[in-house]
């Protein structure tokens, strides 16, 4: 009876809305009591309703969460907890595990026989979503059809139905047709689920002439993982694509492109990179977790000494602060921290990136798009009639959107950005070498820090050791009793960190805020050894000292130090 008054209830409130007529409802009604088919499967199977407008009714109107099931990597965990006999009887999908509530994405989410069935079969609560019938029929096929690692499922794939023939990588309808079978569905999937759970930051597919090698990038270093068969190759590669929304036909020209997954409740963003190589198509895909959160600067990794004068600095009402460094070297997470820490109802702030990585409230974030015109230097002007306070410029490459910037912080704005250079002090010879003039730069500069990421030691297999003489010399103790009983740590390996003895990354970092004897020597157009003797003089700690310093706490290693500041 409960259940029947529900589908009544939803049929009355269809009809209330207007989705459906009173007749449409009774001929629904009578053929559910003929066929034993559900009243919402069959008013849509009828065309009285469209599955997507009843998805909406139900997602607004009964508080069920509406699930895109193309856009979810479910964990092989998750699916386990419900077998493939109960998922196709009552076509549902488990999706999400959190304590002892299990959220199910469901055909019929009002089906509370099915629903108390699920409960006493696993044990959990059930938690209803919604999810559209061709939807769930392709995630049954494609989790509970294929299953195992990634070498498994590798094996249970048709070679002669999915590799691809001579010339046929360039048929388009065969191309869709491979990508789209559910081994090489899952397949694609289980590398980026297994990526994320790895805490890698990109993914690289690079075909080689006889294997496809597949590497993570994890804590700033590749490793490999299982190769993929040759044969393969046009497959995952054109999976990748169409998530990607790019060209599956076009092998020659390089492609950009982007897509959205959830692992469990996490939200990836997924940068795509496609550039053809004399073996094919070399894929390199970007990780961005959208649910992590943004760190504060303290848990950056600034010592206290540093964090202090940082802090000062981005208080400041103008000027403009620099962070450098090389790609991957955490410059954005700290310009984001930055700016979290300065953000009130109080201040305008506006960035324009490429790309927006992470969106931070109550800041208006502009995207790069050249294709519209929107450039750093066009929309640095625009945001200038914005009426900013604070503004951040997420790179400056060329002179224009330097000069831009500089102008815009004499004229009493903050403005933050980024650099590509070495060291601190090199940031001041790199705008000059732009065209920008010595002066400009003397008067707008007020500080610049440079950073590095280096690889923390794994708390689980951490372990004390003396360090060699040969490695005392190398970090500036010489045979003087400097580095007499000095102890160094180090991680032996274990599972938790792939064996590696490292786990997880901290910042250094180099900070060199500009007085008034840095900018006598700027002026002067002083040659950058002149600049970082000056900057020496003031006392700043280096990146390989900073580094060092991390090393004596046991945060990190003094190898991964000196192999990320051997410039110094």
């Amino acid at each position: 009876m409960k259940a029947q008054k529900q589908k009544k209830s939803l049929a009355e409130t269809l009809v209330e809305i207007g989705l459906l007529s009173n007749e449409q409802v009774k001929e629904a009604q009578n053929q559910e009591r003929e066929s034993g088919q559900p009243f919402r499967r069959i008013i849509v199977q009828k065309g009285y309703v469209s599955e997507e407008d009843l998805i909406s009714f139900m997602a607004a109107h009964m508080g069920l969460p509406r699930i895109e099931l193309r856009n979810y990597i479910i964990d092989a965990k998750v699916i386990g907890l419900i077998t493939e006999e109960l998922a196709r009887k009552h076509h549902i999908i488990p999706i999400l595990k959190i304590g002892n509530s299990l959220t199910c994405a469901m055909f019929d989410p009002l089906n509370i026989f099915a629903i108390d069935e699920l409960r006493n079969r696993t044990g959990f609560d059930i938690e209803p979503a919604v999810a559209t019938e061709q939807e769930i029929k392709e995630a049954l096929n494609q989790y509970y059809s294929v299953k195992g690692s990634i070498d498994e499922i590798v094996k249970t794939i048709d070679k002669e139905r999915v590799g691809l023939k001579k010339g046929e990588e360039f048929d388009l309808k065969k191309l869709q047709e491979v990508s789209g079978e559910p081994p090489v569905v899952r397949l694609v999937n289980l590398t980026i689920m297994q990526a994320v759970k790895e805490g890698a930051s990109d993914i690289h597919i690079e075909p080689e002439e006889d294997t496809v090698r597949i590497r993570y990038r994890i804590d700033g270093i590749l490793y490999d993982r299982s190769p993929i068969p040759k044969y393969l190759q046009s497959a995952i590669i054109s999976r990748i694509k169409i998530l990607s929304e790019l060209n599956i036909a076009e092998h020659r020209a390089s492609q950009d492109g982007r897509f959205q997954i959830k692992i469990e409740s996490r939200q990836i963003d997924i940068r795509v990179s496609v550039v053809a190589t004399i073996f094919g198509e070399n894929v390199v895909l970007r990780l961005l977790d959208r649910s992590s959160s943004i760190l504060s600067l303290s848990q950056l990794g600034f010592s206290k000494e540093i964090l202090g004068k940082y802090e000062k600095l981005i208080l400041r009402p103008f000027g403009i602060i620099l962070v450098t460094g090389p790609t991957g070297s955490g410059k954005t997470t700290t310009l984001y921290a930055s700016l979290n820490l300065i953000n009130s109802s109080q201040k305008n702030i506006i960035t324009i990136e490429d790309p927006v990585e992470y969106h931070l409230d109550g800041i208006r974030q502009i995207q790069v798009e050249p294709k519209a015109g929107t450039t750093f230097a066009t929309g640095l002007r625009s945001i200038l009639r914005q009426d900013p306070d604070v503004i951040m410029v997420g790179e400056i490459r060329d002179r224009e959107t330097a000069e831009i910037a500089i102008q815009a912080s004499l004229t009493g704005h903050l403005v933050f950005s980024t650099l590509h250079t070495n060291d601190a002090s090199s940031a001041v010879s790199r705008l000059i070498d732009m065209g920008v003039e010595p002066f400009l730069v003397s008067s707008a500069l007020i500080g610049v820090l440079a950073q590095r990421l280096v690889r923390a030691i794994c708390k689980e297999c951490k372990e004390e050791y003396i360090p060699s003489e040969e490695l005392m010399n190398d970090i500036g103790y010489k045979d003087n009793g400097q580095g007499a009983g000095i102890k160094f740590f180090k991680g032996k390996g274990c599972p938790k960190c792939s064996q590696s003895g490292y786990r997880g990354r901290i910042g250094i970092f180099e900070l060199m805020p500009v007085d008034d004897a840095l900018r006598s020597h700027i002026t002067a157009k002083a040659p950058r050894e002149e600049i970082k003797k000056q900057a020496e003089a003031m006392g700043i700690v280096s990146l390989k000292a900073d580094g060092l310093r991390k090393a004596k706490d046991g945060i990190t290693t003094v190898e991964e130090v000196l192999r990320l500041t051997q410039e110094e």
